[in-house]
């Protein structure tokens, strides 16, 4: 076992942040022989049962849970920051010629490896991933992944239809590589699979119905896509697909909403589409800096609440602009403070630091049906956890000296901060 003494942040079962201003954090082996949390609050109370424990005390740190995130895509690294007159225009003239490039392996495995060390540079420590069309680089990501022991769920994309050449692939090969990399991949140490239609025009009838039909073959899988994230992607999708409902129903025909269904963006929703989320027990991933990058629109998080369904934060690199999960949090906020642009008129919310915390770690494990396994500190999950300095910066250390309560540190951290306060990333490991 080991114990770590600073401050110390997790959440109880209703989302409530717990603050211990000096905390006690134990890990040690679980039953699988994985590092998991034994003990996590007050040091005075924890210190005497733990006290031949060797313990790293780390005078002015935040321990906090390893951020989760639930939308992004490896394969997009070289296109952030691309400028581009909106999300269609954006994929046609960057993101399909530099995912073309991820047929070679060593072009997959090297973006692989830096992909990894930027997850980890930034605190985050699961992460929901897009590859690309070609089985080379669900390859290359998942054994960099296991190779540092890292949680990470990942799928090749399928796109058999209004994709270029190098990108679009072959309907029944798509569906037979889908299969192949479940069955290689999927629960193997800390990986697993998420079935990744790439969004509903990208997809043929039957290549969705495939898809679906894997699915429902693999209940435990995941599945991730994209849904009313631009309104040209909106009216695309009605026209392709007439007899749906919505887009976000295109899905539910071909048996793709379930739990462990995760869908990026659900921007221009109505409530009929809000409870076909709850219903199904899907959530969304939430990916402010891309929507506002692209011009997208604002996820509403108060029809969010209205009619609720599970929801969590994501960067959405290479369309989001960073990976940091700080940034993501502002952006979040800001989000949420604006006025909508969706279909429906909403008032604008004012998002806590403790709840844009909750839905980075906790409430984005509970999205991902990972609650109690890691988003938290609390005894049982796995001990992923970031050392935080809230004095990283100058700045940030004159605002966050004068923090009068955990809100007040939590959203200086949040407005202020970058991946220079994460000064370390700890990742449960299998003994």
């Amino acid at each position: 076992m080991q114990s770590w003494r600073a401050s110390l942040l997790r959440f109880d079962e209703h989302g409530h942040a717990v603050f211990d201003r000096d905390g006690l954090l134990v890990t040690g082996p679980g039953a699988d022989g994985r590092t998991v949390v034994i003990a996590a609050g007050d040091h005075a109370a924890l210190q005497p049962r733990y006290a031949q424990v060797p313990c790293t005390h780390l005078p002015g740190r935040l321990i906090a849970p390893g951020f989760v995130d639930m939308h992004i895509h490896y394969p997009q690294i070289d296109v952030i920051g691309s400028p581009a007159e909106g999300l269609l225009p954006w994929l046609e003239h960057y993101t399909f010629p530099h995912e073309a490039q991820f047929a070679d392996p060593a072009h997959a495995a090297e973006s692989a490896r830096f992909f990894c060390d930027e997850l980890m540079r930034h605190g985050v420590t699961t992460a929901l991933t897009f590859c690309t069309s070609h089985p080379t680089s669900v390859n290359a990501l998942f054994a960099e992944a296991q190779r540092r022991d890292l949680r990470l769920i990942a799928g090749k994309c399928l796109q058999d239809r209004h994709s270029p050449d190098g990108v679009r692939d072959e309907t029944e090969q798509s569906l037979i590589d889908t299969e192949a990399l479940i069955n290689q991949w999927h629960g193997v140490g800390r990986l697993g699979y998420a079935i990744t239609p790439r969004f509903a025009p990208s997809c043929t009838e039957r290549q969705l119905r495939g898809a679906g039909e894997l699915a429902a073959r693999y209940p435990d899988v995941w599945i991730q896509s994209h849904v009313a994230e631009n309104v040209d992607e909106i009216a695309w999708a009605r026209a392709l697909f007439p007899d749906s409902r919505s887009y976000l129903a295109i899905y539910a025909d071909h048996g793709l909403m379930r739990r462990r269904a995760v869908y990026a963006h659900c921007i221009h929703f109505h409530d009929d589409d809000r409870a076909l989320m709850r219903d199904t027990h899907t959530a969304a991933a939430v990916c402010p800096t891309s929507n506002l990058f692209l011009g997208s629109g604002f996820f509403d998080f108060a029809g969010a609440e209205r009619v609720p369904f599970a929801h969590g934060l994501a960067s959405d690199v290479g369309g989001g602009t960073s990976f940091s999960p700080f940034v993501t949090m502002r952006a979040a906020y800001f989000a949420g403070r604006a006025a909508s642009t969706g279909l429906e008129p909403k008032p604008g919310v004012s998002l806590s630091p403790e709840r844009l915390w909750w839905l980075h770690t906790a409430g984005a494990a509970r999205a991902l049906d990972l609650e109690g396994v890691v988003g938290n500190l609390q005894p049982g999950c796995e001990a992923d956890f970031v050392v935080l300095h809230p004095e990283a910066t100058p700045l940030l250390a004159r605002r966050t000296r004068a923090a009068g309560n955990l809100a007040e540190l939590l959203f200086a951290l949040i407005v202020l901060g970058d991946d220079r306060v994460v000064e370390r990333t700890v990742i449960s490991q299998a003994k």
